[in-house]
């Protein structure tokens, strides 16, 4: 059996070999997204995946899994956005924007790793529906720090709601291919 550790970096490196196919194809044209943009995409994804859970019954072709993958890559995204200045219409290289995923996917495993300690790999007892309605309240939070012109009195910050954001996608994406969910 894989560790924790070994299965977070596959879940990671099947949305990292997604996203920089999807970066040679459109190139890096989220780069004008703005934060609450970012939010808003993920918002969608983590709300398509709680209508299919609810119905028992999906449409369109993407799976949950799919989805999930699409909320790390974009709360990637998000915190690579957190970086610059400002959103813009600015082309970032293949490799410039892999170094980027690396350097953000490596600081989301090792607050995994921290929190995994504390905690005691409970997220492996959690349900699929849960990661699903956790990742849309980190939205929710992010919005009312939007709300409240990015700062917060004694919360964390985005940044701290988009490395939870992409743990829970990660932590959903291994106990899916591990076959409970």
């Amino acid at each position: 059996m894989l560790s924790t550790n070994q299965q977070y970096d596959q879940a990671v490196a099947s949305c990292n070999d997604i996203f920089i196919k999807k970066t040679k194809d459109y190139g890096t044209a989220w780069r004008v997204l703005r934060t609450i943009s970012v939010v808003d995409q993920i918002f969608i994804k983590a709300l398509r995946i709680r209508t299919i859970q609810q119905l028992k019954a999906q449409k369109v072709g993407d799976d949950i899994a799919s989805e999930f993958k699409g909320i790390l890559n974009y709360a990637v995204i998000g915190m690579i956005q957190l970086e610059f200045s400002s959103a813009t219409v600015e082309e970032l290289d293949v490799e410039t924007t892999a170094l980027l995923y690396k350097k953000n996917s490596q600081l989301a495993k090792d607050t995994m790793q921290s929190k995994n300690h504390d905690y005691g790999e409970a997220w492996r007892e959690m349900s699929q529906e849960s990661f699903a309605d956790l990742i849309l309240m980190k939205l929710l939070r992010i919005k009312q720090i939007l709300l409240n012109d990015g700062k917060t009195l004694i919360s964390e910050g985005i940044d701290a709601n988009y490395i939870d954001i992409i743990n829970y996608a990660a932590f959903a994406l291994i106990l899916i291919e591990e076959g409970k969910h």
